[in-house]
């Protein structure tokens, strides 16, 4: 049986990028469309059917902001960013998830000597994306729309009474693809005396969780930081794992307290920050039956290991269901080696983080 060609239209100014991006989804069996501008883009992707577009978001006449904008409105499609490492950049990457890009990877500076590094990535990436079912991209209509009256009604929940349960505990949680708009939604919704702290891993290099951070922290009522050594762990407070360098944590000798250490990637890691890093970390300094581990959407295994571990060890812990997850891979594994004590969808889990915190429960208003 043949299999059929993926279509994927690559869009950049820059010549050299575009036949880089060619070379490498070409052999991932795909065929190849370019444009240099948004204005080409947007054309394109409302006239043809694509299985992915990767987008650079500096263009010549438009930012790719406004691609996703129209394409996302008008023709649903997998979008990869391919993003600099600039401030700028960072940003606009940023709001580009939040408007409905699957993901995204860092424009190689130089086409040097790690260029098979670079090249390995791209195409985990492409494979990882190009694959998402078109009903999470938007493209099944009644679906996102009860997505959205779920969400609508975790807006609507009130705490009747947000007293700390005696014992303390700490959340963790950890994601990939499809991540920042998940953890964006906790961050919002979670209130400013919510009793547990909470630290992230989300797999983004290091320029963007500093970033992350400081976008999560405009929105949300929690003080939201990007972890730093020595950073203490304390109710209402949310810690983003940095990126290049693994989050773990430690004691503080001179009052014990819970406090955040930066790590190298001493054990080669795929991705740094790792999920399981964190996890195995939290699982030799902190009490598990403290612990509540929260694995959501993204490619691969990362985290399954370490939820496995804490599981076995008396933590409590969740992974998000196909239903929600935008790619189900880390949370699935988890699943699968018996690692998850509860498998739920995002709105759920939401709903259970909320839970948790309260001394005498919560009501739907």
């Amino acid at each position: 049986m043949k299999v059929l060609k993926k279509k994927v239209l690559i869009v950049d100014d820059s010549a050299l990028v575009r036949r880089f991006l060619s070379k490498i989804i070409e052999s991932l069996n795909s065929e190849i469309d370019t444009a240099k501008n948004a204005t080409e883009a947007i054309k394109k992707a409302l006239s043809n059917k694509y299985d992915l577009i990767t987008l650079d978001m500096e263009l010549p006449d438009k930012n790719g902001l406004e691609v996703i904008k129209e394409v996302m409105e008008k023709k649903p499609t997998r979008i990869l960013v391919i993003s600099a490492y600039t401030t700028e950049d960072s940003d606009l990457t940023l709001q580009a998830l939040e408007l409905g890009a699957l993901g995204f990877i860092t424009k190689p500076t130089t086409f040097g000597a790690s260029i098979q590094q670079i090249e390995e990535e791209i195409k985990q990436k492409i494979q990882e994306i190009i694959n998402v079912p078109k009903f999470k991209i938007l493209i099944n209509r009644e679906k996102a729309k009860r997505n959205r009256q779920n969400f609508e009604s975790i807006d609507k929940i009130q705490i009747t009474d947000y007293s700390a349960n005696e014992d303390m505990k700490y959340i963790l949680i950890g994601a990939s693809t499809g991540g920042p708009r998940l953890i964006e939604k906790i961050a919002k919704t979670l209130p400013e005396n919510y009793p547990y702290p909470i630290c992230v891993v989300q797999h983004m290099p290091q320029n963007f969780t500093k970033k992350f951070a400081e976008r999560l922290n405009s929105i949300s009522k929690l003080n939201v930081v990007e972890a730093n050594n020595g950073e203490e762990i304390i109710k209402g407070k949310m810690i983003i794992g940095k990126g290049g360098w693994h989050l773990h944590f430690s004691k503080r000798k001179i009052d014990k307290a819970i406090i955040c250490k930066l790590a190298p990637n001493t054990k080669n890691r795929f991705f740094v920050p790792s999920v399981d890093e964190m996890f195995f970390s939290a699982l030799e300094v902190i009490d598990p039956k403290k612990l509540v581990a929260i694995l959501l959407t993204g490619i691969g295994d990362d985290g399954a290991d370490g939820m496995v571990a804490l599981k076995k060890a008396g933590a409590y812990t969740i992974a998000e269901s196909e239903e929600t997850a935008v790619v189900y891979g880390m949370p699935k594994e988890a699943y699968l080696r018996g690692g998850a004590t509860k498998v739920l969808p995002f709105p759920e889990i939401l709903e259970e983080i909320l839970k948790l915190g309260a001394k005498n429960g919560f009501q739907k208003i």
